[in-house]
């Protein structure tokens, strides 16, 4: 009897650089011969499942895992009198020389990228047009990246209204609907080494720096003070985890696996290597547990 390929609807989580360990997801599924068939993402999961569908993940996981703390800063634009304190556009300049930008549609693999519409608060799911325009908006993080115009709609970050987007895909005819949700229980983990500015940087490069680094969840038992910008991720967040668990109380997946909130700060995009890790030793472990591994090796 020939073994039956399990085929998989994967929804990757919002949760800035710790949606790196989506790259650790994939990896796992796809070695351990799972198709993916359906991606629905959020945010960093719309990201990382875009360059998925497009077939360049092994492209970007390359670059990610080469990226240090200096040049995390410089791919960031500053908007200076704008409604964010970044613009986004080189970085999506960047991704898109690296991997090629293309129409959702044209994708071998389905495709959603969710986004919030600023004027009525409406999720929006993208699912035709530039796979980058629908990136960009989906990552626009309030506060963080200035608001995408997408067609007649100004649109924000989709983790404000749907962090795991399980919805888009429910009508699909997969065996098994995996979710990654980046808002796990806090873990006891290890602190990153400090950075040390270099040679090179120059005074608005080191005040940026020291911006990221305040973006850190704490990892000490002690409290520490807390200026606008962690305040307002604190909010964020909070809202965020009560919107997923009201979402996954309607929607639930077949099998979710879950990255701990402290796993790393929102931009040490820097720590690729461990989250990437991370990332297939959670699955691997949701999988053993649920014994659909053994379910699968068993077909045949």
């Amino acid at each position: 009897m020939t073994a039956h390929a399990t085929t998989v609807s994967l929804v990757l989580g919002s949760g800035g650089a710790r949606g790196l360990a989506h790259i650790g997801v994939i990896r796992w599924l796809t070695d351990h011969g799972y198709i993916i068939r359906s991606i629905a993402g959020t945010s960093m999961g719309a990201l990382v499942g875009g360059i998925y569908a497009a077939g360049k993940l092994d492209v970007y996981a390359e670059w990610v895992l080469a990226l240090e703390r200096t040049q995390v800063v410089r791919l960031l634009d500053p908007a200076f009198g704008r409604t964010g304190l970044f613009k986004g556009e080189r970085i999506m300049g960047v991704l898109r020389e690296l991997i090629g930008d293309c129409a959702i549609e044209e994708l071998p693999v389905s495709f959603t990228a969710v986004a919030t519409d600023l004027a009525s608060g409406e999720e929006v799911w993208l699912r035709e047009g530039k796979l980058f325009d629908a990136i960009r908006a989906s990552i626009s993080t309030p506060l963080i990246f200035t608001p995408f115009a997408h067609g007649a709609r100004t649109l924000l970050d989709g983790g404000l209204v749907n962090p795991v987007p399980i919805a888009p895909t429910l009508n699909d005819t997969t065996d098994l609907t995996v979710a990654v949700s980046l808002s796990g229980p806090v873990e006891s983990r290890p602190s990153p080494p400090p950075s040390t500015p270099t040679l090179n940087d120059n005074a608005y490069r080191q005040r940026i720096r020291v911006f990221i680094e305040s973006l850190h969840p704490s990892r000490t038992p002690e409290v520490a003070p807390r200026g606008m910008v962690d305040i307002a991720f604190a909010s964020m967040e909070a809202m965020q985890d009560t919107i997923e668990r009201l979402k996954l109380a309607t929607y639930s997946p077949d099998l979710m696996v879950q990255i701990p909130r402290n796993a790393c700060g929102f931009y040490e995009f820097w720590r690729a290597e461990e989250l990437i890790v991370l990332g297939r030793e959670r699955t691997a472990q949701v999988f053993a547990t649920t014994g659909q591994e053994a379910k699968r090796s068993s077909w045949g």
